[in-house]
């Protein structure tokens, strides 16, 4: 199974978080593709049979500047993904009232597209973690096992 992942992120964190996913899932035996600043072409060429999103919030509860150009690609195209299994892992600081928005809006463009959400979103708070790709582990192997069914 092909599974994109797509990540947007501020100070880096959250990118090396979908490094980290992208290393996880290929143990997992599914076939994890992830590149930085990825267009929609670049996304439709993959093909992909599910769909990880890993982001940060910035803002006032928005998505990183290097995930809004795909992010408005999609909305505007909507590709016919529908039924197609996806999950978010969201990163925040829970001291802000937008904790986690960026997943959030992720969530809501799955929900556009008819993505099926196949674990629930995973919301890592910066104020409680120091080590998010190791507190990410248990969860991508839940999502690693709902993909392989």
């Amino acid at each position: 199974m092909k599974v994109a992942i797509l990540s947007g992120s501020v100070y880096g964190t959250a990118e090396e978080v979908a490094r980290h996913a992208g290393r996880q899932l290929k143990a997992a035996g599914l076939d994890a593709w992830h590149k930085s600043n990825m267009s929609l072409d670049d996304l439709l060429a993959f093909a992909p049979d599910a769909f990880l999103t890993v982001t940060s919030t910035t803002g006032m509860g928005e998505l990183p500047d290097n995930l809004m150009p795909l992010y408005c690609a999609i909305r505007d195209r909507l590709p016919a993904w529908h039924g197609l299994p996806a999950a978010v892992l969201a990163l925040g600081d829970s001291s802000y009232d937008t904790f986690c928005g960026g997943g959030e809006l992720i969530r809501e463009l799955y929900a556009e597209l008819g993505l099926r959400e196949v674990v629930p979103m995973l919301r890592l708070d910066s104020s409680e973690t120091v080590t998010p790709e190791s507190d990410a582990e248990p969860w991508l192997q839940t999502f690693a096992a709902a993909l392989r069914g």
